[in-house]
């Protein structure tokens, strides 16, 4: 038996699926791990599981949703471990994909995550648009306050270089030529 652990980001922690894969009797040097978003096909931990695995073999996960984000990502990888003969087990799901049963759940459960995570991007789409309108800035800060933006502005109408617009207010040349496009007037040609 192999196992196969993720989470999204760094600060997650493996333990409680690690935990779970132990209790399903892989042995601890039988797990492999990524820490990296599932939409991320480049995952050393999975690429080194599917590597190791065998004809016989049996990968467990703790979810489907494990394996990957997109519906056409973990159907690929269930397609790729049966071709290859190894059976994939899903501890929340309670699926063996090695029946046939399984294997019609897998694709069930792929396009029931997908559609959540469509819905959850047309959710924060709308969010972003209703702030948008209130006149809110979503996203990441700004790196330039609006005073900052008219005095680069104004330097820029006096005659200073972009260049040294950026290493006055210590930003890049490009944040300068997007903050004076925003100006109301724009002072670049």
């Amino acid at each position: 038996m192999l196992g196969y652990a993720r989470v999204s980001t760094d600060p997650q922690s493996l333990d409680q699926q690690i935990d779970a894969l132990r209790a399903a009797g892989v042995d601890e040097d039988r797990i492999f791990s990524d820490k990296l978003s599932g939409a991320k096909t480049d995952r050393p931990g999975l690429h080194a599981m599917l590597a190791t695995a065998r004809e016989g073999d049996t990968v467990v996960v703790v979810a489907l949703d494990r394996l990957g984000r997109s519906m056409s990502h973990v159907i690929r990888t269930i397609e790729t471990l049966n071709e290859r003969g190894i059976i994939l087990q899903s501890l929340r799901e309670k699926l063996d994909f090695g029946t046939a049963s399984g294997r019609m759940m897998a694709g069930i459960f792929a396009c029931l995550a997908e559609y959540e995570r469509e819905l959850i991007k047309e959710r924060a789409a709308a969010a972003r648009q209703a702030a948008a309108a209130r006149g809110r800035h979503t996203g990441r800060p700004r790196a330039l306050r609006d005073d900052q933006v008219e005095l680069a502005g104004r330097m820029h109408d006096s005659g200073e270089s972009v260049s040294t617009i950026a290493r006055v207010l210590e930003v890049s040349r490009a944040t300068i030529y997007r903050s004076i496009a925003r100006l109301p007037v724009s002072p670049i040609a």
